[in-house]
């Protein structure tokens, strides 16, 4: 969500109605729940129940996203194992190819799950390219064709007609949508948004910085291992 968005009734109204004509569009395409829990895992790193579980949840084309996700790698490299991440994607319908760009990192993610988190630096790194006066005049068609340009640049060439591929593959669109209605069935409505260990941060759609990770996770880690030390209480 850009910084300076404070939404109003219009686009309140406009996103429900997004929101009410996908799930309908769908509804007959994909059977719900996905035979896959969503998102991606941040360096398969996947925890247990003794970690900490971080989702967050992203638009590759939003600039706030973008920047909450320098502190937030940070973070993660200080916990190491305590803490895990999975990234959900919430494509937002006024950022411009923002689905797109989703569906891009879907298509990495099925060809290899090391190329996903790689591939969403570089739209965080290169957002300008596909917004605004940049894609203006651009038709679907040729916008597609600059992201599959793009990711194959980002992951490697040899891979440029698998991207292509993907992008005439209905999987691929039906899990970008799994994904949308995965992050709205959460209550999220902007980028970004976290959770964690299943309860949601205060501040939606605005970065947090590192400090501000440090505040909230210190405390978890804390209260683990004080349990670990002090062991269960029997009566």
């Amino acid at each position: 969500m850009h910084r300076q968005h404070r939404f109003t009734l219009t686009q309140v109204l406009s996103y429900t109605l997004f929101v009410v004509n996908l799930s309908i569009l769908t509804a007959q395409a994909q059977n719900l729940p996905p035979a896959r829990y969503d998102g991606f895992v941040y360096e398969n790193r996947q925890g247990d129940l003794d970690s900490i579980l971080i989702e967050a949840f992203f638009d590759p084309v939003c600039p706030d996203s973008r920047d909450s996700w320098a502190p937030l790698k940070e973070a993660l490299k200080h916990y190491g194992s305590r803490v895990w991440l999975v990234v959900h994607l919430l494509p937002l319908p006024y950022h411009d190819n923002a689905y797109v760009s989703s569906r891009a990192l879907h298509i990495a993610n099925t060809l290899n799950s090391s190329f996903t988190f790689p591939l969403l630096e570089q739209f965080f790194k290169h957002q300008e390219n596909f917004y605004n006066a940049k894609t203006i005049n651009l038709s679907k068609t040729s916008i597609v064709k600059e992201i599959v340009k793009f990711a194959a640049v980002a992951v490697g060439n040899s891979y440029s007609s698998a991207f292509e591929s993907g992008f005439n593959d209905r999987k691929t669109d039906l899990k970008t949508r799994v994904s949308f209605k995965y992050s709205t069935s959460r209550g999220v409505f902007g980028t970004p948004f976290f959770f964690v260990n299943g309860f949601v941060l205060p501040d939606a759609g605005s970065p947090l910085d590192y400090h501000g990770w440090r505040g909230i996770i210190d405390p978890l880690v804390g209260a683990k291992s004080s349990q670990r030390i002090n062991g269960p209480h029997f009566i």
